[in-house]
């Protein structure tokens, strides 16, 4: 998926990204936050988990 996202042509290119520390993932990604998000992380409910496993 990230080889996608990031538009490489294998998914050995990728092989950093996949070991890189979580913590620096979550800072990344928080940075990209719309200001007026809630922060935290994404909590579904019990009917979006239930359609997930019906999958």
């Amino acid at each position: 998926m990230i080889a996608l996202w990031l538009g490489h042509a294998g998914v050995r290119s990728t092989d950093a990204y996949v070991h890189a520390d979580m913590t620096i993932k979550e800072k990344a990604l928080s940075l990209t936050a719309p200001v007026t998000a809630r922060p935290g992380r994404y909590k579904p409910t019990d009917k979006v988990l239930a359609f997930l496993d019906r999958l």
